[in-house]
């Protein structure tokens, strides 16, 4: 079912939508922020985009996009992201059509670094000038409102044509983007886009995108499917890494699981294992610590009190036999404790989203405090850390409905601040007040009990 990208309103033109766009960027202020008068006539979607835009402060005077990665990185993110093995797809359905009809196609990451930019030879050319090139930065915080980036900011399709753009010098683009989800797990790995002039937001330019990613989704599902039951079939060896083994960093993001739930769940090359507690806080802290612990420094992480070297080895070699069955190449080392192969946490992926203002996506992420009830002082200290930016960015920035569903979870329960804060958004009349005044006196009834 295709999300809603909040069109305009029935009855009004493209040329009248341009009018009152240009008619905002007029009455931005030197913050970047809108006045009253400035908010009339833009669509809400766009309205709240430039706005998170002035807040990241983005630069609406700035011509250009930032690198963010030069030649030798790019290419070496590229070959290793799980994009990379849908390419073939985007190619057939979208970039080779696109090549003679004045539109560029671009896929990026999930934080809105441009990873492939093709099509038309002459819209290149002229794409270069604001840097709308492979490895430039087009995520809300760097250009502020664009089809790339605000499609990652609110996960869901995104139109925005010519002056709704936050950035002066992309006014005379137009471009349509959706997000790009993991089949398995749902995370989001990136976005495609098609930008040009005003045939790339219309209606049927949304569907082919949308009908594309889905194409390109189940493409991968289908892979992974194939890449798995290639590996169970076929040993492994450690010393002569079969080809299958080798071609699993395109289509996989190897994983921890840590949000929600007392026991994570580790995937690496597509396999999938519930880790026990300890373990879990483990490769939890580990994650944390990229270039590796000591011993001592480990156990002062794992254990509350006193922790013993020998019972951490003892832990350590039991670790090892499990991620021995995932992967012979991620058993993690010694001497520093390290991991060798790099995890994505799903805490990880809430504070990228965080720092770029993304809280929507951070919310559908975070299920819940990473591993509550661990008493690990690293695993407490990740768990605080990553709770108060969630908790931080919901109260300064968050709509009646992200507060609303950040309260369902258990850590929210008596949070009487953030549903105060949903009172003060919600309109005298609305339904939804009767439920949160309800929940106020259950705290309260709870706290005198």
């Amino acid at each position: 079912m295709r999300n809603p990208i909040h069109p305009p309103v029935p009855g009004d033109t493209a040329e009248l939508v341009q009018r009152r766009a240009l008619a905002g960027h007029e009455r931005l202020n030197h913050s970047g922020l809108l006045d009253d008068e400035g908010i009339v006539g833009l669509r809400r979607l766009v309205r709240e985009s430039w706005q998170r835009s002035a807040t990241l402060q983005a630069n609406p005077d700035v011509a250009e996009a930032p690198l963010a990665m030069d030649r030798d990185e790019l290419e070496e993110y590229r070959r290793q992201h799980p994009l990379a093995a849908i390419m073939p797809v985007i190619k057939k359905l979208l970039v080779q059509p696109s090549h003679d009809s004045g539109l560029l196609v671009a896929v990026g990451d999930d934080v809105g670094r441009l990873l492939w930019v093709d099509g038309d030879p002459v819209m290149q050319r002229r794409a270069e000038g604001m840097m709308f090139v492979a490895g430039a930065d087009w995520s809300e915080a760097s250009v502020g409102t664009s089809a790339p980036g605000t499609a990652l900011a609110l996960d869901r399709s995104i139109q925005i044509s010519g002056a709704e753009h936050f950035k002066r010098s992309v006014h005379p683009w137009s471009c349509t983007a959706v997000p790009f989800h993991d089949p398995d797990s749902g995370a989001v790995l990136g976005v495609v886009d098609i930008t040009g002039t005003e045939t790339a937001v219309a209606p049927h330019t949304l569907s082919l995108v949308e009908a594309t990613v889905a194409a390109a989704q189940a493409q991968l599902r289908i892979e992974r499917l194939q890449l798995a039951a290639a590996i169970r079939d076929k040993p492994r060896r450690r010393s002569a890494p079969s080809t299958s083994t080798q071609t699993t960093g395109a289509l996989y993001r190897n994983s921890l699981q840590l949000l929600g739930r007392d026991q994570a769940l580790l995937s690496i090359d597509g396999r999938t294992v519930s880790l026990s507690a300890r373990h879990s806080e483990i490769l939890a802290i580990l994650g944390n610590h990229p270039s590796g612990l000591s011993a001592d420094d480990l156990c002062a992480q794992l254990y509350p009190g006193d922790g013993s070297a020998v019972t951490l080895r003892a832990e350590m070699v039991r670790l090892r036999k499990v991620i021995q069955g995932l992967s012979p190449d991620a058993v993690p080392e010694s001497r520093p404790y390290r991991l060798p192969v790099e995890l994505l946490p799903d805490s990880g992926q809430v504070l990228n989203c965080l720092q770029r203002g993304a809280h929507r996506i951070a919310l559908e992420i975070y299920k819940g405090a990473v591993l509550p009830r661990s008493e690990a002082p690293g695993v407490v200290l990740l768990r605080e850390r990553v709770s108060h930016l969630m908790r931080e960015a919901l109260l300064s920035d968050g709509s009646v409905d992200s507060l609303l569903k950040y309260a369902e979870l258990p850590e929210a329960r008596y949070d009487v601040d953030l549903r105060l804060a949903v009172l003060k958004l919600l309109p005298p009349r609305s339904p939804k007040r009767a439920a949160v005044v309800a929940d106020l006196e259950r705290i309260e009834a709870d706290m005198t009990a």
